[in-house]
């Protein structure tokens, strides 16, 4: 990885049960809120929902090292614990952001 990358970004998919979709979303929803506020290295956590109830999140950190630290958060913790029988899928895909003009 060149010195050229700035941020962290992580995106995560989520199928969720469609019984549960609608407490995966005030939970998620509560997550993401938690997390622009409580950690310096959070700089953007998007939740989105299609038609079919996937769920995808946009995350963008300070660093690497920012995420690791999103991870051992407790609101992230209580989150992850809480959803997984409601989560029937789950893909995290994580890229480094390039610096304009990079």
């Amino acid at each position: 990885m060149s010195a050229s990358t700035d941020r962290h970004v992580v995106i995560v998919f989520f199928e969720v049960r469609p019984e549960a979709r609608d407490a995966f979303r005030k939970a998620v929803l509560e997550n993401a809120a938690a997390s622009v506020r409580d950690e310096p290295g959070c700089l953007t956590f998007d939740v989105c929902e299609d038609a079919a109830g996937e769920f995808f999140l946009y995350e963008l950190y300070a660093s690497a090292k920012a995420f690791e630290a999103h991870l051992a958060m407790p609101h992230f913790k209580a989150f992850d614990a809480l959803c997984r029988d409601w989560v029937v899928s789950k893909r995290v895909q994580r890229y480094e952001r390039l610096a304009a003009g990079a």
